[in-house]
Formats: C-alpha cells, sequence, structure tokens
C-alpha cells in the first residue's frame, strides 16, 4: 500500500489544484466535477513528471530505498500533484473556451 501513497497524494492534490484554479481562473472553469476531473488527470501527470526530471528524489516511486517516505518526498507529491492539476484543467479550459466560440 505504501507504494501507492504517493500516487494517491498526486491525485487527491491534483483534484484540489484544479478546483482552487478553476476559482481562481473563473473564465477557464470546467464546474467542480470537471475540474476535479482535469486536477486528478494533471496531478497524476505532474507528479510524475517532476519525479522523472528529479525534482525531490523519489518523487516518482516516493519510496526510500529504507521502504519508508520521506518529507521532500510527500511535498513533491503535493507540489506536483497540485500544480499539474491546475495546469491540466486551465488548459482543458482555454480550449473549451476556443471550441465554443
Amino acid at each position: 500500500m505504501e507504494e501507492y501513497l504517493p500516487l494517491i497524494i498526486q491525485l487527491v492534490t491534483g483534484a484540489v489544484g484544479g478546483n482552487v484554479a478553476g476559482k481562481l481562473l473563473k473564465n477557464l472553469s470546467l464546474g467542480t466535477v470537471g475540474n476535479s476531473i482535469a486536477g486528478i488527470l494533471g496531478g497524476g501527470l505532474g507528479g510524475q513528471l517532476l519525479g522523472m526530471l528529479g525534482a525531490g528524489a523519489g518523487v516518482a516511486s516516493g519510496v526510500e530505498a529504507s521502504g519508508a517516505m520521506d518529507l521532500s518526498s510527500i511535498l513533491g507529491s503535493v507540489a506536483g500533484g497540485g500544480v499539474g492539476g491546475g495546469v491540466v484543467m486551465a488548459i482543458l479550459g482555454v480550449i473549451k473556451n476556443m471550441i465554443s466560440k
């Protein structure tokens, strides 16, 4: 279960990040459900991307050699998930606005 914890953190913070971005960027908002779904997708992608780039060593796996998560892994998962969720929500909001015009 512990190996899935970073991914769960990324998905949850992605949903939060998508909804925060939706509140801040009202013209790009997809609604609560849309913001959450876009945020979950972005949270997973953003967290994994940061891990592959080496930000916060262990973010991709989230687990040190000892098998326990450290604070930097948790913070990296939160940051990657939240930012990724907000970015994907904003991109989808722009696309939605372009299509509706």
